[in-house]
């Protein structure tokens, strides 16, 4: 691989940001702050960290914008950036570009007639594609990768080991789609109680936009009737569950072991920390924030963030808690109230006490 090297002037100049002190040093590698060395450039982006400039080594370090020590150290220089980690990310990418893939399609890869793939694909060994499967120009497939009946893949797609994409379902452009994804496995739908339970069809589709990636074991399921969607750019970690007939909007952000339930709609630039769980049949309006472990059962308004959630229990012992929650201000100004009017000790009890004898002497 070709190694990219850019002046300090240079990499500023890319990103919009400043130099403070060696602008010509010269940057091809990208380490931490710990280990970096001659060469390199690092981040600093939480000033936790601010005391590993005085020992480290690199020849550029990116900071906040006024946050460059003067003087610099001798032959170092600062990048001073607005946002220093978007900043780090287009220089690592600048220097790590991703490799380029064009070995074409094995002849260990099965690939039935009717598939249409477009220039430039790359299907390794093992990979299978279906009957009336499109794939466009540059995407490539590593192996295991599994395509089903009318599965249509964008152009400049990146499927990693073992990715499964079921019939008719639908993929975007530039889409990366980690080991292990699942798209448009059957969504959980039974009818039934007792001893019956009756599958219910999932005829549906998943539809995912331009420039979505998903992680590693992730699973997004059919829709029941019509589509399950990921909107344009959201980005999905890890172990995360998308449930049928999902709407997820578009630059979402949705963290590891989140799972939402079916009929959900997520709006636009929406965040679900890590381990989430949304219940189905709601909305989370756009630029909402849902913070980690939280429990969502009822709508979020957009813009809002909201955190918690309670340990399981008893149902209906479940709802008579949820119900007084939001009375919980209330009854604690109430208890604190009675505390001072009946412990001398207490700020303000003995003016509560004597308050409250003068009252009954008046009587």
């Amino acid at each position: 691989m070709t190694t990219v090297r850019k002046t300090l002037f240079e990499l500023a100049e890319i990103v919009g940001g400043k130099v403070i002190g060696d602008g010509n040093a010269e940057i091809w590698k990208v380490a931490s702050i710990e280990e970096a060395g001659t060469g390199d450039i690092t981040f600093l982006a939480n000033p936790r960290y601010a005391s590993h400039l005085k020992s480290c080594k690199a020849s550029g370090v990116i900071l906040a914008a006024g946050a460059a020590p003067a003087p610099p150290a001798s032959g170092r220089g600062y990048l001073e950036a607005a946002d220093p980690y978007l900043a780090f990310a287009k220089v690592l990418a600048l220097i790590n570009p991703p490799r380029r893939y064009n070995a074409g399609v094995s002849p260990l890869a099965s690939v039935h007639p009717t598939a249409k793939l477009g220039d430039g694909v790359t299907a390794f060994p093992f990979v299978y594609i279906s009957e009336g499967v499109s794939v466009g120009r540059g995407t490539v497939l590593f192996p295991g990768v599994f395509l089903g009946e009318g599965v249509s893949v964008g152009a400049a797609c990146v499927m990693h080991p073992n990715v499964t994409v079921r019939e008719q379902c639908r993929i975007g452009d530039r889409v990366i789609l980690h080991a292990g994804v699942v798209v448009g496995a059957d969504g959980f739908g039974f009818a039934g109680a007792g001893e019956i339970r009756v599958k219910i069809p999932q005829v549906g589709i998943v539809e995912i936009g331009d420039d979505v990636e998903i992680g590693a074991n992730s699973t997004i399921d059919r829709a029941t009737l019509g589509k399950t969607v990921i909107g344009r750019g959201t980005k999905i970690d890890n172990l995360v569950q998308i449930a049928h007939n999902v709407v997820v909007g578009e630059r979402s952000i949705i963290a590891a072991q989140a799972g939402v339930a079916g009929s959900t709609r997520i709006g636009n630039d929406v965040i679900l920390a890590g381990q989430a769980g949304v219940v189905n049949h709601i909305s989370i309006g756009d630029g909402a924030k849902v913070g980690p472990k939280s429990g969502i059962a009822r709508p979020v308004a957009p813009g809002a963030v909201v955190s918690g959630a309670l340990e399981a229990g008893p149902h209906q012992e479940w709802i008579k808690v949820m119900a007084l929650v939001p009375r919980l201000p209330e009854l604690w100004n109430t208890v604190r109230h009675i505390k001072r009017r009946l412990d001398p000790k207490s700020q303000g009890g003995k003016k509560g006490v004597k308050g409250h004898a003068r009252r009954q002497r008046n009587r």
